[in-house]
């Protein structure tokens, strides 16, 4: 008779109940647009060259620390269970095996996290040179406000069925200097809601509070300015998890009226292009995905037709 060896001398564990549906966090864990906007201990950003979410898949990625060094980090995926689970092991020093176990709570998602270190040794080396227990808390805290910014933007799309394009932007926090200054050009009111803050979300239990300087950023606006085109813009600084480059700050947001239309249109932009959000029936209730065609425009599809 052999008796199971205790781990618990090389492992850490972490849980944390997202409010969000099991769609949406598996949807910013796998995708590497989004992880890459969360991932990392705070000050870190990433490079990430292959991230193939499937048994033996490689993923590939370089973290930048906030000094300027760079940490190469490779892993092979193990399991993959859709919206249930993941399992991936970092085969690049130090080594271990991490687990991410996804649990649907009606709107919400259950997520555990473990990491499981090849010896005790490397462990206590890990934590003690690069406080991975403190660096795993944070990226947690990460991804949870990384997908409250993205759920709460994506609640802001029209919730009527007329068909309307417009232009949605993000700013690295001066959305309200900018859209003040094509107000001034175009002669119009901001439209919908006028400006919203992020202030004005209602604080959900459990959550950490906004800072100060995140409260007062714009978390949506909607300004007309020619021939019933809307310009639509939310705050997207790096220090609520977001990377701005000039091409990835722009969307051309559709909004055709019916399910049939809209992916027939998806389906056509997507060709030879790069689906960044399957075109799914979403928690805020619309028909929503999101693509960047073959000669690397970005658009969104919205529609609020019910089946």
């Amino acid at each position: 008779m052999t008796t199971k060896q205790s781990t618990t001398d090389r492992e850490i564990r972490i849980s944390r109940l997202l409010n969000a549906p099991v769609e949406l966090v598996w949807e910013v864990w796998t995708n590497p647009d989004h992880i890459k906007n969360w991932w990392g201990p705070n000050g870190f950003t990433n490079t990430i060259t292959k991230m193939d979410v499937n048994p033996q898949g490689e993923w590939n990625l370089v973290m930048h620390g906030p000094d300027g060094t760079d940490f190469k980090n490779k892993s092979v995926f193990k399991e993959v269970d859709k919206f249930k689970k993941i399992s991936y092991e970092h085969v690049s020093t130090p080594k271990f095996i991490a687990t991410v176990e996804f649990e649907s709570r009606e709107e919400k998602t259950f997520l555990k996290w473990h990491m499981l270190f090849e010896s005790k040794e490397e462990f206590v080396q890990v934590v003690k040179t690069f406080k991975a227990d403190e660096g795993l808390k944070q990226n947690v805290e990460k991804l949870d406000a990384y997908i409250r910014a993205q759920q709460t933007i994506r609640k802001q799309l029209k919730t009527n069925t007329f068909a309307r394009t417009c232009t949605y932007l993000n700013f690295p926090g001066n959305t309200e200097e900018a859209f003040n200054f094509y107000k001034s050009v175009f002669k119009t009111e901001f439209s919908g809601k006028g400006i919203q803050r992020f202030e004005d979300i209602h604080a959900d239990a459990g959550h950490p509070p906004l800072s100060d300087e995140h409260k007062k950023l714009i978390l949506h606006v909607e300004l007309p300015i020619v021939g019933g085109h809307i310009l639509m813009a939310t705050d997207a600084p790096k220090s609520m998890g977001f990377e701005l480059i000039a091409g990835n700050n722009m969307h051309i947001s559709v909004e055709p009226e019916t399910r049939k239309e809209t992916k027939r249109l998806y389906d056509a932009l997507s060709a030879g292009g790069k689906i960044t959000m399957e075109l799914q029936d979403m928690f805020f209730g619309s028909y929503y995905g999101s693509c960047t065609d073959k000669f690397g425009i970005n658009w969104m599809f919205n529609c609020n037709e019910k089946k």
